[in-house]
């Protein structure tokens, strides 16, 4: 079973309720089955480990009541929370860092966000890498937009310019690892 930091689910519901309100977030909720409502109508411990199927589940909820079932807000919403991490807390990574140092230090750190999901990266030349993720399941197939716009906004936030990015292999296609290329200019 793949397992995602409860710090993450915080920062979700954090934004939810940011942008639209404690209603709509219990509006969330009440769509969701029962074992997946009681997790989310208690504490998420920051430092718990939580299913990443019930996140997902919320996430389904979430976009499908503020977003109407459009996908890409997701990578609108991860590239939000993104920045603001970066230049909270990790600030001073971001002043001494390159966009090949967020990457080389995401690899490190991601096992700290995700149980069951293992991240090997691969640097295909200059301002050009391959991340392959290996756990990820077919029901997963909604943090493949956040994966982007995490990278997305934390490579720019570190000085690259005209990031592109592409999958090379989607979560959904079920092959038990998902790849995505990343291109960028700049520092």
């Amino acid at each position: 079973m793949v397992e995602i930091k409860g710090s993450v689910i915080n920062d979700s519901i954090n934004a939810v309720k940011k942008r639209s309100g404690d209603q709509v977030y219990n509006d969330i909720i009440s769509q969701l089955d029962e074992q997946t409502r009681q997790l989310f109508e208690n504490p998420i411990s920051d430092t718990g480990w939580y299913s990443l199927d019930s996140y997902i589940k919320f996430l389904e909820s979430d976009i499908k009541l503020t977003a109407n079932g459009n996908e890409h807000e997701l990578q609108i919403r991860a590239e939000a929370l993104i920045e603001k991490r970066l230049k909270g807390i990790y600030g001073i990574f971001v002043k001494l860092g390159s966009p090949e140092f967020f990457i080389r230090y995401h690899s490190i750190a991601h096992q700290g966000y995700f149980r069951g999901v293992l991240m090997k990266i691969r640097f295909d030349g200059p301002n050009q890498a391959t991340i392959k993720f290996t756990g990820f399941e077919k029901q997963h197939k909604l943090m493949g937009p956040s994966i982007i716009g995490f990278y997305k906004k934390a490579l720019e936030t570190f000085g690259a310019k005209n990031v592109y990015t592409k999958y090379l292999t989607l979560i959904e296609e079920n092959k038990g690892y998902c790849e995505l290329e990343i291109t960028w200019k700049g520092k």
